[in-house]
């Protein structure tokens, strides 16, 4: 089984934000709304139609400059069976291997990946 198998589509960007207040004024302003925060209210996801991404204040290790998103993320249907095939494909996992957070409902389980560019690519699975 192939990779794209299990990816459903586009689920969020990762933004860092050196300022999360003025960020999060800065989007809604754009007509973003927020669809889910931490309990903490350290991150937060902003959503407009279809476009989602997350934001999450750094301080001062905000890179400030053109090319500072973090990461893109994918939505997958098996995040476990994605991570097999990322392992067995050879591809670099820059996450500490297959990780959950407690974020929406159920938490999230997804590992990332890192690309030719030193991009990242998060694979996300809702749970």
């Amino acid at each position: 089984m192939e990779l794209k198998e299990y990816v459903l589509g586009h689920q969020h960007v990762g933004l860092p934000a050196k300022n999360l207040q003025e960020t999060l004024d800065f989007y809604k302003g754009l007509g973003f709304e927020v669809a889910w925060q931490s309990a903490n209210g350290r991150c937060v996801f902003l959503k407009l139609k279809n476009v989602m991404f997350e934001t999450f204040e750094v301080g001062d290790r905000a890179a400030m400059a053109y090319g500072a998103i973090d990461h893109l993320a994918l939505e997958v249907t098996d995040a476990e069976a994605a991570y097999q095939i990322a392992l067995d494909k050879g591809y670099k996992v820059v996450s500490k291997g297959l990780e959950t957070l407690p974020f929406w409902d159920n938490g999230v389980k997804f590992f990332t990946i890192e690309g030719p560019n030193k991009e990242k690519i998060e694979f996300n699975q809702y749970l």
